[in-house]
C-alpha cells in the first residue's frame, strides 16, 4: 500500500511533463511554420464549402456545434499561443465557407419545371451562344414567370430557326419543348441541375418551328455585340480549323471547333487551351506589359521622370480587364485576372511576382463570390497547376537547378526544356487524380504535348494574333493571321501524334469520395507545409492513390430513364442492351465503365439470351450467380407471363412502370424506382447498389425539382378530375 501511494505523484508528475513537452513541442512546430499558417484559410473556407456539398443547409447544425467546440477549446488555451489563434481562424473560416455557399444557394433559389413541357412563350434574350460545330444556337431567355415558367430558361435553335437580330435585349416568340435540367444520368456523372442551379436557368429544351423576333433590342450590348464582331472576323482571316482555335484563344468561343479536333485536344491534355484561363490572360498581361514597358524606355524623357513599371503595370491591368470582359467574364477568366491583377501589383510594391499567399489569396476572392465554383474541376484544375508551378519552383533543389549563371546558350536552352519537361510532368501527376475524378480519364503524355503546345501558344499565337488585330487597322493584318494559322496547325499536328500514341488516355472506374479526398489532403499538407512535417502528407496520398487505383468497375450501368443498360467484364469489356445508343450515351458508359473497349453487341455477350422485348443473362461474381432480366422495347407483357419472369430473377430493369406482382429475388428497378433513385451502378461483388439521387439528395436543385414535379402531378390530377 504504500508503495502504491508513493508512485501516484510520480505517475502525475511525468504526465504533466509529457503534457507540456508535447504542447511545447506543438507550439515550437506552428513557430516554424508560422509563414504557412495562413495558406490554410482558404483551405477552412473550403471545408465549410465541402461540407455544405455533402450535406446541404440540413448541415448547419452540425457545422455550427463544430465551430463552437473548436471556439470553447481555443479558449482552454494559453492566450498568446498559436495554436489557439489557428483554432480561432479555423473556426472562422470554416463558418465563412459553409455560409457563403448556403447564401450563394438562397439567392439563387428559383423556380424549376416540374415536367415536360410543350406550348408557346415569349422571352427577353439574355445571353446568345453560337456553336457552329454542333449547327446549333443557345438562347438563354428570361420569361419574367409567363405560363407559370420558370424565370429563365435555355432553348437550343437550329442555324435556320436562327436570325442575325436575335441579339441580348431582344424579346422572341417561339413554340418550344421544354424539360427540367437534367442531373447524371449514372453515380459520378456530369451534373448539369447543379450547374443551372447556381446559373437560374430553370428549364432547357428545343424550339419547335419558326422562332419570330417580337420586339428588336433598344440597343445591342457593346461587350456581347463586340465579341460576336471579333469572333466572326477571326473565322474570316483564317482557315475554318485554324480560326475556330484562334477565335477560342481570343474570345473564348469554343462553338466553332469541331468534335474531332476538340477530341484530339483533350485526349492529348491540351484541352485547357481553349478555356480562357491563366495561360491566356498572362500572354496577354505579359504582352501588354512588354510593349508599354518597352515603348516607353526609349524616351528618355518619360524614363526618368515616370516609373516605367509602374505604368505599364496600368496598362496590362487594364488589358486583363477588358480581356476579361470581352471573353465573357466567365469565373475561370474572371479568376484568372484576379491573379494576375496581383500579381501586377505584387511587381508595381517590389514583391515576389508569385507565390503560394497569391495563389492562396486569389482562391480566398474565388471562394467567397463564387463558392460553387470549388466543387467543379476547372477551379481545382487551374488552382492545382498554379500551386504545383509555384511549390515546385521554390523547392531548393529545383531552385538551384533553374537559378541562372554563365553558361553557352545551348545548356540554358537544355536547362530550360529539362525544367518544361519536369514541371509538366509534375503537373500531370497532381492533375491526374482531379481528371480521374471528375471525367474518368485522363491523357498519359500531357507533359510531352504541352512542352511544345504552352510557349507556342504563350509567345507566338496569341502575339500574332494580337499584332494581327492591330495592324487590321490599317489592313496589314493578314501575314500576321498566317503565322498564327501555322502556329495552330502546329498544336493540331501535336495533338493528333500524342493522343494517337499506344495508351495515351488512361481510363478508370469512379474512385470512392473519401479516396479523392484523401489525395487532396496530402497534396495540401507536402505543398503547404516547409518542415519535414510535409512528409506526411504522402501517407494520405498514397492511401488515395491505392484505392483510386484499385476501384473495382460496376458490373452493371443503368441510366436514371432506364432506357440503357451496360454488363461490364471485371476486364473491361463491355455489352450495351440497345446496339443503337446514341455516341453521347455510349461514350457516358464507357467512361463510367472506366474502359475505352469497343462495346460487344449484347447478343454476342456470353450466356444472353434475347427476344424482340427484352434479353435475360446471368452474371457470376464472388460465390454467386446473379440472373438479369432487362426489357428494351414498350411492348406490355401479359402480367401473368411478367409475374413468373421476374420471379425467377434477381434483378429486373425496365423504362416502364412494372405491375406490382412483379417481384425479383433483389431488386426491381423499373420506372417507379428510377425516378426517385436516378441512374444506378451495381457492384456485384460486395452485393452493393449506388444510385444518382443516394447522395444529392439533400442537395436545393434536387429537392427544388421533387417539389415541382408533385406540385404538377397533383395539377394534372385536379385538372383530370375537374375535366370528368
Amino acid at each position: 500500500m504504500k508503495g502504491i501511494s508513493v508512485s501516484f505523484p510520480a505517475i502525475d508528475v511525468l504526465s504533466k511533463w509529457r503534457s507540456v513537452s508535447a504542447d511545447t513541442a506543438l507550439e515550437a512546430w506552428l513557430d516554424r511554420e508560422r509563414d504557412q499558417l495562413p495558406l490554410w484559410l482558404p483551405v477552412g473556407v473550403g471545408l465549410g464549402i465541402a461540407a455544405w456539398q455533402n450535406l446541404g443547409n440540413d448541415g448547419a447544425a452540425l457545422v455550427g456545434l463544430l465551430c463552437i467546440a473548436m471556439l470553447f477549446l481555443s479558449l482552454a488555451i494559453t492566450p498568446g499561443k498559436r495554436s489557439r489563434y489557428l483554432l480561432l481562424v479555423l473556426a472562422a473560416s470554416l463558418a465563412v465557407g459553409f455560409g457563403s455557399i448556403t447564401i450563394k444557394s438562397a439567392n439563387m433559389s428559383h423556380a424549376v419545371l416540374g415536367k415536360i413541357w410543350i406550348g408557346e412563350f415569349y422571352g427577353r434574350i439574355e445571353k446568345v451562344e453560337i456553336l457552329s460545330a454542333r449547327n446549333i444556337i443557345r438562347l438563354e431567355l428570361s420569361t419574367d414567370r409567363h405560363h407559370d415558367l420558370p424565370s429563365k430558361v435555355r432553348v437550343n435553335l437550329s442555324t435556320a430557326q436562327y436570325h442575325s437580330d436575335f441579339v441580348t435585349g431582344s424579346i422572341v416568340r417561339m413554340r418550344a419543348r421544354l424539360m427540367p435540367p437534367a442531373g447524371p444520368a449514372l453515380p459520378g456523372g456530369y451534373d448539369f441541375a447543379r450547374r443551372a442551379w447556381f446559373q437560374n436557368i430553370g428549364a432547357t429544351g428545343s424550339a419547335l418551328g419558326d422562332v419570330e423576333l417580337s420586339q428588336p433590342a433598344a440597343s445591342a450590348p457593346i461587350l456581347s455585340s463586340s465579341r460576336a464582331s471579333l469572333t466572326q472576323h477571326i473565322l474570316s482571316e483564317m482557315s475554318e480549323t485554324s480560326g475556330a482555335i484562334g477565335a477560342a484563344l481570343v474570345t473564348g468561343d469554343q462553338g466553332h471547333i469541331n468534335e474531332t479536333d476538340a477530341q484530339a485536344m483533350r485526349d492529348s491534355g491540351l484541352a485547357h487551351l481553349l478555356s480562357i484561363s491563366g495561360l491566356h490572360v498572362t500572354a496577354v498581361v505579359g504582352f501588354i506589359f512588354l510593349i508599354v514597358s518597352r515603348t516607353l524606355s526609349i524616351v528618355p524623357w518619360f524614363a526618368l521622370r515616370i516609373r516605367v513599371p509602374l505604368v505599364a503595370a496600368s496598362a496590362a491591368a487594364a488589358g486583363a480587364v477588358v480581356y476579361t470582359l470581352l471573353a465573357g467574364a466567365e469565373v475561370p477568366t474572371v479568376r484568372s485576372c484576379v491573379a494576375a491583377l496581383l500579381i501586377l501589383t505584387a511587381l508595381a510594391l517590389g514583391r515576389d511576382a508569385l507565390t503560394l499567399r497569391l495563389v492562396a489569396f486569389g482562391a480566398m476572392v474565388i471562394l467567397l463570390f463564387w463558392p460553387e465554383a470549388m466543387a467543379g474541376p476547372s477551379f481545382q484544375l487551374s488552382f492545382a497547376a498554379v500551386a504545383t508551378i509555384v511549390a515546385l519552383h521554390d523547392l531548393p533543389i529545383v531552385k538551384r537547378w533553374t537559378e541562372r549563371r554563365d553558361e553557352p546558350l545551348v545548356l540554358r536552352l537544355i536547362r530550360g526544356v529539362i525544367s518544361l519537361v519536369l514541371t509538366g510532368i509534375a503537373i500531370e501527376l497532381i492533375l491526374a487524380p482531379i481528371a480521374l475524378y471528375h471525367f474518368h480519364k485522363t491523357g498519359i503524355y500531357g507533359a510531352l504535348a504541352n512542352v511544345v503546345a504552352i510557349p507556342l501558344t504563350t509567345f507566338f499565337i496569341m502575339p500574332m494574333e494580337a499584332l494581327a488585330l492591330l495592324f487590321d487597322i490599317a489592313g496589314l493584318g493578314g501575314v500576321f493571321w498566317w503565322l498564327a494559322g501555322q502556329g495552330i496547325a502546329l498544336i493540331l499536328t501535336s495533338a493528333y501524334f500524342v493522343s494517337s500514341l499506344p495508351g495515351s488516355v488512361s481510363m478508370m472506374p469512379t474512385m470512392p469520395d473519401w479516396a479523392f479526398v484523401a489525395i487532396i489532403t496530402g497534396v495540401l499538407i507536402f505543398g503547404i507545409f516547409k518542415t519535414k512535417a510535409r512528409y506526411f502528407g504522402l501517407i494520405p496520398f498514397l492511401v488515395g492513390i491505392s484505392a483510386m487505383l484499385t476501384s473495382p468497375r460496376p458490373d452493371l450501368l443503368v441510366t436514371g430513364d432506364g432506357k440503357h443498360l451496360a454488363i461490364v467484364s471485371s476486364d473491361g469489356d463491355i455489352s450495351l442492351l440497345r446496339s443503337k445508343s446514341g455516341e453521347f450515351v455510349r461514350n457516358m458508359l464507357l467512361e463510367n465503365a472506366g474502359t475505352n473497349a469497343d462495346p460487344i453487341p449484347i447478343e454476342k455477350w456470353p450466356g444472353v439470351q434475347c427476344s424482340v422485348d427484352m434479353c435475360v443473362f446471368d452474371i457470376e461474381r464472388g460465390q454467386r450467380r446473379w440472373s438479369v432480366l432487362a426489357t428494351r422495347t414498350q411492348y406490355q407483357v401479359p402480367q401473368m407471363e411478367m409475374a413468373a419472369a421476374c420471379k425467377r430473377v434477381d434483378i429486373i430493369v425496365s423504362d416502364r412502370w412494372l405491375p406490382s406482382s412483379c417481384r425479383p429475388r433483389w431488386i426491381k428497378a423499373d420506372r417507379n424506382m428510377l425516378e426517385q433513385s436516378g441512374g444506378l451502378a451495381f457492384y456485384l461483388t460486395d452485393e452493393k447498389l449506388v444510385s444518382v439521387n443516394g447522395d444529392n439528395a439533400h442537395m436545393p436543385w434536387v429537392k427544388a425539382a421533387r417539389e415541382a414535379k408533385a406540385r404538377a402531378t397533383l395539377g394534372s390530377m385536379v385538372a383530370a378530375q375537374q375535366s370528368r
